[in-house]
């Protein structure tokens, strides 16, 4: 296990103004689940957010039928509304476990549903409520900093590198970055990457 982060992750100081932060503790993530344990859709949400990397506008447009019959090691393509490109995604235990758990408990159980459904309308999650959502979650967590629907995506991200110490060149790939350099800045550690390297004794 990697240990890049030198400050309290999520706790008192704020990252990057402007930056949308993933969570950096897994205990802070566990505190989440635990607190969405009881409505189904948000504990799904949350789950399969942070083990497939999908950004919110791409969680939105996930229907029953792109999933339900999916299981652990399957992987489906999803088109991204943001590149045009589709992007494959193998779910794990996990993202499997949050989709049935969500289809248990869907209002419209129909192929065509949206997967995430609007507790207000019925329909399909729009990407903007999941933002507040998001938000909304991380400030009843008590985590400090700037979070919202991104911080789902950058939190599976931090965590292969530096929990599951999974190497840069396959992040940057996942996340279609331009450079190792880009994903480090956009999972909020190139700060700690950098003091640690004065701290290698020559």
């Amino acid at each position: 296990m990697k240990t890049e982060t030198s400050h309290s992750p999520n706790r008192s100081a704020k990252g990057p103004s402007g930056k949308i932060e993933p969570i950096f503790d897994p205990a802070d993530i566990k505190r989440i689940k635990s607190m969405l344990e009881r409505n189904p859709r948000n504990w799904a949400l949350f789950v399969f957010g942070i083990n497939t990397a999908f950004r919110a506008s791409e969680l939105v447009l996930i229907k029953i039928g792109h999933v339900v019959e999916l299981r652990e090691g399957d992987s489906f393509a999803l088109r991204e509304p943001k590149t045009g490109k589709y992007r494959r995604v193998t779910l794990n235990a996990y993202a499997v476990e949050a989709v049935q758990r969500c289809i248990a408990a869907h209002p419209n159980s129909q192929a065509g549903a949206s997967l995430f459904w609007s507790h207000k309308t019925g329909r399909a999650l729009l990407a903007g409520s999941l933002h507040k959502i998001v938000k909304g979650w991380c400030e009843e967590a008590g985590l400090a900093g700037r979070f919202g629907s991104h911080t789902l995506r950058k939190t599976w991200g931090y965590q292969q590198r530096v929990q599951h110490d999974e190497p840069l060149s396959l992040l940057t790939k996942a996340f279609g970055h331009s450079s190792e350099a880009q994903t480090l800045e956009y999972l909020c550690i190139q700060p700690d990457e950098l003091q640690r390297l004065y701290q290698n004794k020559i």
